[in-house]
């Protein structure tokens, strides 16, 4: 998952303003905190974006690449004439308006924290609604990270649809892909 997420600060109320101050990188947050983060965002936010890429996509094109490109896109859902994109890390490919890359940006730009956040709420939410379509490899409990579990499972039941053959792991390395 990708987001990006435009605010208007002129158009933001002050209780909106105090609650967007405890913002920061999503993996800062645990879960409750990103999911109450949540609907403030999209309530205080002029416009946001997020792309997702499946897994074969990225093995196709690697995560990298993959992980700009989705950005890039999510970008352009949100980017006005006048602005100056903020990015977490890494310039994304050309796209009509300037940027600015930031490193450990979620950490001091709101938008980007807004971003993390929107992204990793979205990409949890997908992972519990996967559970239920894959049962057995635990989805909802590590939501995408690897875990012992998780490893376990992948060791029980091979790989499903959602994983990337491209990602190195120890439990990968047991099967015959």
């Amino acid at each position: 998952m990708a987001a990006a997420v435009l605010f208007d600060m002129d158009a933001v109320g002050v209780r909106d303003v105090r609650a967007l101050g405890t913002l920061n990188d999503s993996k800062q947050h645990d879960t409750e905190a990103r999911e109450r983060l949540y609907p403030v965002v999209m309530r205080t936010a002029a416009k946001v974006n997020v792309v997702s890429r499946c897994a074969r996509g990225i093995d196709g094109r690697g995560l990298h690449r993959t992980n700009l490109a989705a950005l890039r896109e999510a970008l352009i859902g949100v980017a006005r004439p006048g602005t100056v994109c903020l990015i977490d890390g890494f310039a994304v490919p050309e796209f009509g308006h300037p940027q600015r890359p930031i490193v450990d940006g979620d950490a001091t730009s709101a938008a980007i924290a807004a971003a993390s956040i929107i992204a990793k709420v979205t990409r949890d939410r997908f992972m519990h609604r996967a559970d239920a379509r894959h049962p057995g490899w635990e989805f909802a409990a590590h939501v995408g990270y690897s875990t012992p579990e998780h490893r376990e499972a992948i060791e029980r039941l091979g790989v499903s649809p959602l994983h990337r053959l491209s990602f190195q792991s120890v439990a990968y390395q047991q099967l015959v892909l």
